[in-house]
């Protein structure tokens, strides 16, 4: 949003909000892409008073192809809301910050000291709350509801959770934000790093297959290739085994996950396994962790289960998965 026309818009947007609540008597990504040239880049002359070139190029605009269409959104965004969580690492990692994250974006070990002056947003990300951090750019997941309110206060560009790969998320985020360069570097050390990393890793671990498996209220969800907790490096980047069940129904069928009954345990769990409680519920993961079935497991028995953080290794934005590298890595390693 124009900044000389942004305290009109708010002052409307919250006449509109005090006007119904008199009235009223009281989700998981298509980032886009660039396609035009700034509206208003024109070339400083020598006689151009250097503040009136800062507010000229704060004020330049691209248009981002979005989930929610296309979307004319600040050549440079200074003030960025992030209400997905889950992307928030992607900003960090482009230098970025955002100036207001949800509260589970917060509590990620793995963003522990990027976070100075950066603001949550809570568990809801309100109107309200938003409003007050004066952001110029607001990224929400597709089907968020209220988008349009949002409108007034920012551009809002919607991403589609999982739609594009995390490099490929990366880059789309790199033009968002006006840093393809830095998106670029990011991917290109990150191949370099796997390209050393793979061979010693399938060479330590061979045939075996892998699984990724959490306990839940209602049996045990095994993971794929595609929704985060190190699914990204073991199956693609490492282009490691799964057992036949798991790579049919959450890898094949490109929905990333599966859920089965305790029961099923047996047929799904590979030769090593990672593995956390599952952070979506409150249930008690020794009903899985103590019981016979996965006792009697050839990876428990042989001493090939990793513990994932259930804090952190949902994520799987660049920041995140830099930090699963370093463990997996080591625990796959260390697999005789």
């Amino acid at each position: 949003m124009n900044k000389s026309i942004r305290p009109y818009a708010l002052l409307v947007f919250l006449l509109a909000i005090t006007l119904l609540l008199g009235a009223c008597g009281q989700a998981p990504a298509n980032g886009g892409q660039t396609s035009d040239e700034p509206t208003n880049a024109a070339s400083p002359t020598p006689a151009s008073n250097s503040n009136d070139e800062g507010a000229a190029r704060d004020a330049e605009t691209v248009t981002f192809k979005a989930g929610n269409g296309d979307v004319r959104v600040p050549k440079n965004p200074k003030r960025i809301v992030d209400t997905t969580t889950f992307y928030t690492g992607y900003f960090l990692a482009l230098g970025a910050k955002p100036v207001g994250i949800g509260e589970g974006a917060m509590a990620n070990p793995y963003f522990e000291g990027l976070l100075d002056g950066v603001e949550s947003l809570g568990n809801t990300a309100s109107p309200e709350r938003i409003l007050e951090l004066d952001p110029d750019l607001i990224i929400v997941f597709t089907g968020t509801e209220g988008i349009e309110e949002l409108e007034q206060i920012a551009p809002v560009v919607a991403i589609e959770y999982g739609k594009l790969n995390y490099k490929d998320q990366m880059l789309e985020f790199g033009k968002l934000t006006g840093k393809e360069a830095e998106a670029k570097a990011w991917v290109e050390q990150w191949d370099q790093k796997i390209g050393e990393l793979k061979p010693q890793i399938q060479a330590a671990v061979g045939d075996k297959t892998v699984s990724i498996l959490n306990p839940y209220s209602k049996g045990l969800y095994v993971f794929g290739h595609n929704y985060g907790r190190g699914g990204e490096i073991i199956y693609g980047e490492f282009g490691l085994k799964a057992p036949a069940g798991a790579q049919k129904e959450a890898i094949d069928s490109g929905t990333g996950w599966a859920s089965i009954s305790l029961e099923m345990l047996p047929e799904y769990a590979g030769d090593i396994i990672f593995t956390c409680p599952w952070s979506g519920d409150t249930s008690d993961p020794k009903i899985v962790y103590d019981n016979p079935l996965w006792n009697g497991l050839p990876a428990v028995k042989a001493g090939h289960v990793f513990q994932l953080n259930p804090k952190a290794d949902t994520y799987n934005d660049p920041i995140s998965l830099e930090a699963q590298l370093d463990f997996i890595t080591e625990s796959l390693l260390s697999v005789k």
